[in-house]
């Protein structure tokens, strides 16, 4: 599933009001963050991380290598916030433009 960049432009701007609900740290990705952020995904559909100053892990290849965990969309990572997407599998409630 690969989005539109019209997509990805409405799923940033939903983001924008949304705080990040996970935090990276020194530990960087441990099995079960991948779990919790899965769980999340499935409830919310759309949901926004923070990499913290101590984790030495880039951004981008955190954010490759959760959406490759959790069959989701790497939507934007803009410095050390990462914006992930996948659809509910029952009751999705965000609406993807054409």
């Amino acid at each position: 599933m690969s989005m539109t960049s019209k997509q990805r432009a409405y799923l940033k701007r939903l983001a924008s009001s949304i705080n990040p609900i996970f935090q990276i740290g020194k530990a960087s990705l441990t099995p079960e963050m991948v779990t919790a952020v899965d769980e999340a995904l499935e409830k919310r559909e759309l949901i926004k991380l923070s990499v913290l100053k101590n984790c030495f892990d880039d951004p981008n290849e955190l954010a490759d290598t959760l959406a490759g965990r959790t069959s989701s969309q790497v939507v934007h990572v803009i410095g050390k916030k990462i914006i992930l997407y996948r659809p509910a599998k029952k009751n999705s409630h965000i609406q993807l433009p054409k």
